[in-house]
């Protein structure tokens, strides 16, 4: 599994990375988990607002950080 963490380095963008990071243990799970911080390429993603969660390849949340529960619920239904 390939997870992309999209933003700038804002406070929200670390929170979404701590936050995915955190769930990804707590469900045992593998992924790589990268950050995307190049405008230009975040923006090939079609998404207006960051943080932007990317999971392989599918833009499953954007401009906001969703809770750890709903990070793990998108971790299932896209793995």
């Amino acid at each position: 599994m390939e997870i992309k963490i999209l933003g700038t380095g804002c406070p929200k963008c670390k929170t979404l990375e701590k936050a995915t990071k955190d769930a990804l243990q707590e469900m045992g799970l593998e992924a790589t988990v990268t950050k995307e911080e190049d405008i230009i390429n975040i923006m090939g993603y079609g998404i207006m607002h960051t943080p932007g969660l990317v999971i392989n390849g599918k833009v499953v949340v954007s401009g906001r950080v969703p809770t750890l529960g709903e990070i793990k619920d998108l971790i299932t239904l896209n793995s």
